[in-house]
């Protein structure tokens, strides 16, 4: 038996939207959105040319359009044709955050190129700017522009003044809207034009809070534009070459640098609140601030690319935002480093596909998770092992987080994944904490460390290890479990070849391995993160895409290589035509699922590339384990032609 791939949710499934405002109304599918950002905030922009999503004045700021998950009363702007028109074409430019989507009616071409411009001259703008920009080509075409700000939760309108821009505000928030050549535009009320061949429609959106308008002449703001995407493609030649599946992997830089909060450093999970992980269901979160897991992970992804700038940055964020809390890392922090807010709902607000509710704040902010002290440490010390010393305020507050991992590791805690249930004894959790002292001790052997921390730490990374053979691992089945006495498993587990605790090539890492294959598939190539309905929520929720990418790691780590590389080439064939990634995918169907785009997604999908890149290097098994492994998911190609035959395959020790 062959597998089949689900058919992937394209934008090609809604080629001919139907018109806002009418009832049937409901917005793209989640992977017929765009991605354009500033590094402070973002915009969603679906295929018939909205902005569905655009929070100010920063990811975690309120809407002020906010269709996605409220309708069209919460906000939208779109420039677009008049229907019907096809959509022949979408795209980035060449290695840049400028989005291109063509429409053909008849004879004639409409194009929208639009980016949002973060720097002018190696500044940084000091406020959002937008500029899109409509051209024609053969014979003219209709067009619609409508421009319909709201904010917040109750969809207030804004006040409107007139002067060369149209300005709408609300208290210290302002947007200026300026168009050339120049329209009767009013809010809320779509203006239809022609756009001919030669005499482009641009518009530029302006947002500040607090501070004056930048005022952007229309006419030649388009050399802006221009401008970001030649610094673009600067930032991305820099990446390296030797990186296998360049083209992706630069795509996901690019997202995660977009989702990289510039005044602090803080690079937030997603730019969305609530997209459902289980649509009509309640697995709604707000991801709209920073993990430092997460995080982590984008720093292991930007060093191994040769971005060390944007992993200093992290590590001074942390270092800021954790400072009032120290020792304790919080699981989840605002982008300026505060705390989360409060979980609450918003009223009257519908939910994406009539997913409610729609969540602000995260309740996960006041969980204990020990995985996050490892990932942190493990940054750290990659940041050391490139050549990077740590400041002294940076290694103080590295040892503090290893003393806290060193006197609680023992105590239960919520888990990587965050179960809103009773605490308890992860396995994960147990290994992240063997990491995090493992790492302390390593940054130790060049900073200066104390025989005493060393001997506790030490002390404590073996009692950790000890505990998680004699209590996480089933031995019947050959894998490490969820929890202590569980017989549940965990794809977290799949950084077991990779963090060293083991070695790579041993019995119990390739039995978890094949075991979280075999137990936890969703049909290749995707993942469960746990048995699914084993969380204490109701509804049920899509593979989990970074457990994939994970796998793509721990496969590559264990000596099999061409299985690795089928397997990142498949997932890649589930991205967006734009090269995006959300949390999670319908095994069933391909829809996209979750948060969008996914910072972790698209870190682990780094993380995956690099793996194939230094295994291939190292000696991993690119010749050895070639048509010799099959894979064991259960629908695998080739899994009912051939039996795999192990036979093991040395790899390079992680430092």
């Amino acid at each position: 038996m062959t597998a089949t791939r689900p058919p992937r949710t394209t934008e090609a499934d809604r080629s001919e939207p139907l018109p806002r405002g009418t009832p049937a109304w409901r917005p793209s599918p989640i992977a017929g959105y765009g991605l354009l950002g500033d590094t402070r905030t973002a915009a969603l922009v679906s295929a018939d040319g909205a902005v569905d999503w655009l929070c100010a004045p920063a990811f975690d700021g309120e809407p002020v359009f906010g269709a996605l998950l409220g309708g069209p009363e919460a906000g939208t702007f779109l420039a677009g044709p008049v229907l019907p028109a096809q959509r022949i074409a979408r795209r980035y430019r060449h290695h840049s955050t400028t989005l291109e989507t063509v429409w053909s009616s008849g004879a004639g071409r409409l194009t929208l190129t639009e980016a949002m411009v973060a720097e002018v001259a190696g500044q940084l703008l000091p406020t959002t700017v937008l500029i899109r920009r409509l051209t024609a080509e053969g014979s003219p075409m209709a067009a619609v522009i409508d421009f319909d700000p709201r904010l917040g939760e109750q969809h207030r309108r804004p006040r409107v003044r007139r002067g060369r821009d149209l300005v709408c505000g609300w208290g210290p928030l302002a947007l200026s809207l300026g168009c050339s050549p120049e329209l009767d535009l009013e809010p809320g009320r779509p203006k239809l034009l022609t756009v001919s061949p030669g005499r482009p429609v641009t518009l530029v959106l302006a947002l500040a809070y607090g501070e004056p308008l930048i005022h952007l002449d229309p006419a030649t703001a388009w050399g802006l534009v221009e401008a970001d995407e030649a610094r673009w493609r600067a930032w991305t030649d820099d990446v390296d070459e030797r990186i296998p599946f360049r083209e992706p992997v630069l795509r996901s830089l690019l997202t995660l640098r977009l989702l990289t909060y510039s005044p602090s450093g803080a690079p937030v999970a997603a730019p969305t609140t609530s997209l459902p992980e289980d649509p009509g269901g309640m697995r709604n979160w707000d991801y709209r601030y920073a993990w430092p897991r997460d995080a982590s992970i984008g720093v292991g992804a930007f060093l191994g690319a040769s971005k060390s700038a944007e992993a200093r940055k992290f590590l001074g964020w942390l270092l800021h935002a954790s400072r009032l809390q120290r020792p304790r890392l919080p699981a989840l922090l605002t982008l300026a480093g505060g705390h989360v807010p409060a979980e609450r709902t918003l009223q009257g607000w519908p939910g994406y596909a009539g997913s409610t509710p729609v969540r602000t704040g995260n309740g996960a902010a006041s969980q204990h998770q020990l995985d996050g002290y490892g990932w942190v440490l493990d940054a750290a010390w990659v940041l050391v092992q490139g050549g990077h010393r740590l400041y002294s305020e940076t290694w103080r507050a590295m040892r503090g987080f290893a003393d806290l991992v060193a006197l609680r590791w023992q105590e239960p805690d919520a888990g990587i994944w965050e179960i809103r249930a009773d605490a308890a004894q992860h396995v994960h959790s147990k290994m992240m904490g063997w990491l995090a002292l493992d790492r302390a001790l390593r940054i130790g052997q060049s900073h200066h460390l104390s025989a005493r921390h060393r001997q506790r730490w030490q002390s404590a990374r073996d009692n950790i290890a000890a505990e998680i053979r004699a209590k996480g691992f089933d031995p019947a089945r050959n894998t490490y479990t969820r929890t202590y006495g569980s017989s549940d498993l965990d794809a977290a587990l799949l950084v077991l070849p990779i963090i060293g605790l083991e070695e790579a090539g041993s019995a119990r890492v390739k039995g978890t391995v094949d075991a979280t294959l075999r137990e936890l598939s969703a049909g290749f190539p995707f993942l469960y993160r746990y048995p699914p309905g084993r969380d204490g929520l109701p509804g049920t929720e899509g593979a989990f895409l970074p457990c994939s990418f994970w796998l793509v790691q721990a496969l590559a780590h264990t000596g099999r290589h061409a299985e690795a590389t089928a397997l990142f080439t498949a997932l890649l064939g589930n991205a967006t035509p734009l090269g995006l990634y959300s949390e999670e995918i319908d095994p069933a169907t391909g829809a996209l699922l979750g948060n969008f785009p996914q910072a972790l997604t698209h870190a682990a999908l780094v993380q995956a590339a690099l793996a194939l890149r230094d295994t291939r290097t190292a000696g991993g098994g690119d010749a050895t384990d070639r048509g010799r492994r099959a894979f064991i998911f259960p629908d695998a190609p080739g899994h009912q032609e051939e039996q795999r035959t192990a036979s093991p395959v040395s790899r390079k020790q992680t430092p």
